[in-house]
């Protein structure tokens, strides 16, 4: 048991400042409802968006995914322009990432791999997984985050991304 307290101090002390908490990182905040800190919250907020955009981007040439990808396009550059405009108003120091994550980066490399029915089905696989991360995300920091006024954001933005949740979910398999 000592040797996995040690491991766990090592991994907090060596990761980069800009790098999410291990217990959000690992998925233990959400399993257990915690919600993040906000430092975390503005950093995966940040890259969900950039993902959607990114991916989103791509699937514009595939007719039977434009019209989801056009407003996951519009609805992802709305909100993250809504948190930028949240930190400046909030005098908040954070900056969120203006680029994504490594999972999302492997993810948007496998997708920039495939072509036709494949691409769709991993699109339509990571618009799910993406939009049911975006609401645990957000449920939790709406309950019971830090800062007041990204908590009302997140609670005023879940709506949006339930329709998100259920527009993945029509999408062709």
């Amino acid at each position: 048991m000592k040797k996995v307290y040690l491991l766990a101090a090592a991994l907090c002390f060596s990761t980069p400042a800009l790098a999410q908490s291990i217990p959000e990182q690992t998925g233990l905040n959400s399993m257990m409802g915690i919600a993040p800190k906000t430092e975390d919250f503005i950093q995966s907020v940040a890259w969900s968006d950039l993902f959607e955009i990114q991916s989103s981007q791509m699937a514009l040439s595939n007719p039977s995914l434009k019209t989801f990808a056009s407003r996951m396009i519009a609805d992802h550059q709305k909100t993250s322009a809504e948190l930028k405009q949240l930190l400046s108003t909030n005098n908040m120091a954070t900056t969120p990432p203006s680029s994504v994550d490594d999972a999302h980066k492997r993810k948007l490399d496998t997708l920039h791999g495939l072509h036709g029915d494949s691409f769709v089905r991993q699109y339509r696989k990571d618009q799910i997984s993406a939009h049911e991360d975006a609401l645990s995300l957000f449920r939790r920091y709406a309950k019971s985050g830090e800062n007041e006024a990204l908590k009302k954001w997140a609670g005023d933005t879940i709506p949006a991304l339930e329709e998100h949740l259920k527009m993945a979910q029509n999408l062709p398999e």
